[in-house]
């Protein structure tokens, strides 16, 4: 017998937990959240520093991407979370949101009126329950968790120094009326603790009797009769199930997961879906192009002590630094790790900054990250190109529901992605070398010192760069008459009535920050869509 509810979510990340609490706030909306992962049980998840443990094993799918042609064909390791929360589960909890300009451009010239920053940031500050800052660009009251760190680390304070002595002024705001500028992040921690979406929207209203949170559960495939989506078919450990939406499906499964799924319904390019013997529901050229991704690249010093996180690797300091968390809430558990960041110009001529760097108050803290040699300490700068020309894909392997999609971000793909990251890389150095941070160095180990041609910079770019885990516009918005757009600006998708995809593959374009709290206002934008109150 298929189960039945009004609404029904697949896929319990950021967006997933927003839509599931607000939709839930009507007493009369049956609502089932499905989520492929499992639950948020494991206490690193809740350390702030347990970031750097979450880049591979359980908590995400295992996926690679597809040879990158531009970054010496290597396969980059592609971190995408498989638990509830999604990636505000294992993330690095840097919270910005974007310039003004990125959801202007949206509005403007990719077809989403209604999206610029002046119609969304009120949904912004209804998430955000910032403990620090408030005013006309901050919420207090949101349900994430928005917090200053509570000891910035010494080197990260010395990063911060040596960006205003490279001539990056201090911005104690990134997220406020200038973006431009080097600080400390705001993270997305409360009291000490991460605040994913699962903690700050799910759990509040996991309390609620028309909630249904199912984990461990795989969604096949859509359900379409006559044009409209009635459910979704989905397989757990005690086997396969139906469950009936009476109103809509909402697919939140990210952007790698949602054009997955669309394709193994049905909705997608035609002669893909008949590749693999799918029958074509409906013909959707976009799905699953137009990968838009972060190429971040790193570089690493040994420092002369031990003065960043890593000495926390040794037993005995990491034994003392377990005590100070769980018996005072304090100490370097309490740190992200990514703790200092600038935004600035490879080219000044912009109007808008086109890097973002994020500084790392430690070594090899991330998968497939060079480090310093064993027992040394060390500090790492990681920069990007904000706004990449190069588009991707993501394909079906084989319609296999439980098989991995091919991803292939194409980072590099566009000679201004490379050129622009490059600028970012020498910046980088630069503020290595500047007197706040020289002081503490012994050697800058990546790039070593053989790197000073642009050939060189541009090897190294692509011997180095990976993903910074901000995969988007797969399902992208737009206008009627943009063949590639899979969904309006309601987020309905084309040619199917119930089925709206709100997650961060409907971006038109990417954003210029970390991608985590834009996920977040578009799934409460989403809700207020759903509801009619927009």
């Amino acid at each position: 017998m298929p189960e039945g509810y009004d609404y029904i979510i697949v896929g319990g990340g950021s967006s997933g937990c927003v839509l599931a609490n607000r939709l839930t706030e009507d007493g009369s909306a049956r609502v089932l959240l499905l989520e492929a992962g499992g639950k948020d049980w494991h206490p690193l998840i809740h350390m702030p520093v347990g970031f750097a443990k979450m880049t591979t094993g359980p908590h995400t799918w295992g996926l690679v991407t597809a040879p990158q042609k531009h970054a010496n064909n290597r396969e980059i390791p592609y971190a995408q979370a498989r638990v509830i929360g999604g990636g505000s589960s294992i993330n690095a909890e840097v919270f910005t949101r974007g310039n003004p300009a990125d959801y202007d451009r949206w509005a403007r010239d990719e077809g989403c009126e209604g999206w610029s920053f002046d119609e969304i940031k009120a949904y912004f500050l209804r998430s955000e329950g910032n403990t620090f800052l408030a005013g006309d660009w901050h919420g207090t009251e949101g349900e994430l968790g928005v917090s200053n760190l509570p000891e910035p680390q010494s080197m990260t304070r010395a990063f911060v120094q040596a960006c205003q002595q490279r001539g990056i002024p201090y911005n104690p705001d990134f997220n406020g009326a200038v973006q431009e500028g080097s600080g400390v992040y705001q993270t997305t921690t409360k009291n000490g603790k991460r605040c994913s979406a699962a903690v700050g929207y799910l759990r509040p209203a996991m309390k609620r009797a028309n909630l249904t949170v199912k984990t461990g559960c795989l969604v096949q495939r859509v359900m379409i009769e006559n044009g409209r989506a009635t459910g979704v078919a989905y397989a757990d450990k005690s086997g396969q199930h139906v469950a009936r939406a009476g109103s809509e499906v909402l697919v939140t499964s990210g952007a790698i997961g949602t054009p997955k799924l669309m394709m193994l319904s049905g909705l997608g390019p035609a002669a893909h879906l008949r590749e693999h013997g799918i029958d074509v529901v409906q013909d959707l050229p976009g799905v699953g192009e137009n990968l838009n991704d972060h190429f971040g690249i790193d570089i690493v010093a040994e420092l002369t002590g031990h003065q960043s996180l890593d000495k926390y690797n040794k037993l005995h300091w990491m034994i003392w630094a377990g005590a100070q968390y769980y018996l005072f809430g304090s100490g370097p558990v309490t740190s992200n790790v990514v703790e200092g960041g600038a935004f600035w110009y490879a080219d000044r001529a912009q109007t808008v900054p086109d890097l973002q760097f994020h500084f790392l108050a430690g070594a090899g803290a991330e998968a497939g990250v060079p480090s310093v040699p064993r027992g040394s300490s060390g500090i790492t700068l990681n920069s990007y190109t904000l706004r990449p020309k190069a588009r991707g894909t993501v394909r079906l392997r084989s319609a296999d529901p439980a098989s991995l999609p091919t991803v292939d971000p194409n980072f590099l793909g566009h000679p201004d992605d490379l050129k622009t990251s490059v600028e970012g890389v020498r910046i980088s150095r630069e503020i290595f070398e500047q007197s706040a941070l020289r002081k503490h160095i012994r050697k800058i180990r990546f790039p070593d010192e053989n790197v000073r041609t642009q050939a060189e910079y541009e090897a190294y770019a692509r011997q180095y760069g990976r993903t910074s885990y901000h995969p988007t516009c797969t399902c992208k918005m737009g206008a009627d008459k943009d063949p590639m757009a899979v969904v309006d600006k309601q987020l309905r998708v084309r040619g199917i009535d119930g089925l709206r995809i709100c997650d961060s593959s409907v971006m038109p374009s990417l954003v210029g920050s970390n991608t985590n709290a834009p996920t977040i206002m578009i799934g409460e934008k989403a809700a207020d869509l759903i509801r009619g109150n927009r």
